[in-house]
């Protein structure tokens, strides 16, 4: 996995670059992440991995696949990854490109994971109370674990505030041993 990421960054740089000199990073992370999911299915896998499929009919493809209004650039990068054989790193390019962009922008990803649904006014005070003190905009993905049995878990990059009544009895029951 880590190999994979080797390779795909100097392609997700480049990617990276150019949108941000076209001044058109939504669309380029939009088109990376069609061809992403597009190269997650076996069947598309299957056909970048046939040496006997024409690269005309695979550029076709995957021009087909990053969407109907792809800019030249566009077109040229996803030309460039076919030549080089590196379609099959598109999920990696996908995510270190997202990952730039998120710290250009100065967003945060956040996964809250609770026991239950949280409402809307519980979300929000999430998201207010992280982004004043990460001082980023916020992107909250909630999940549900009923095993954390109340509280929540927080996931913001590397940091994590675990506030679940799972640790909190955990933490208890080693206070006591």
């Amino acid at each position: 996995m880590s190999e994979l990421i080797t390779i795909a960054r100097p392609y997700a740089l480049a990617a990276f670059d150019e949108a941000q000199r076209l001044a058109a990073l939504p669309a380029w992370s939009t088109m990376l992440q069609s061809l992403s999911d597009a190269i997650q299915d076996e069947q598309v896998r299957a056909l970048i991995a046939n040496p006997r499929v024409p690269k005309v009919q695979m550029e076709n493809l995957m021009l087909v696949l990053g969407g109907t209004k792809l800019s030249a650039a566009q077109g040229n990068f996803i030309r460039i990854l076919l030549e080089n054989h590196r379609l099959i790193l598109l999920p990696e390019i996908a995510a270190i490109f997202e990952m730039m962009r998120a710290e250009t922008e100065k967003i945060v990803d956040v996964v809250v994971t609770s026991a239950f649904d949280l409402s809307e006014s519980q979300k929000q005070k999430i998201t207010t109370a992280l982004k004043v003190r990460i001082q980023r905009e916020i992107r909250l993905d909630c999940k549900v674990d009923p095993e954390l049995l109340g509280g929540v878990v927080i996931r913001a990059g590397d940091r994590v505030i675990d506030g679940s009544a799972r640790t909190r009895l955990s933490e208890l029951a080693n206070a006591l041993a």
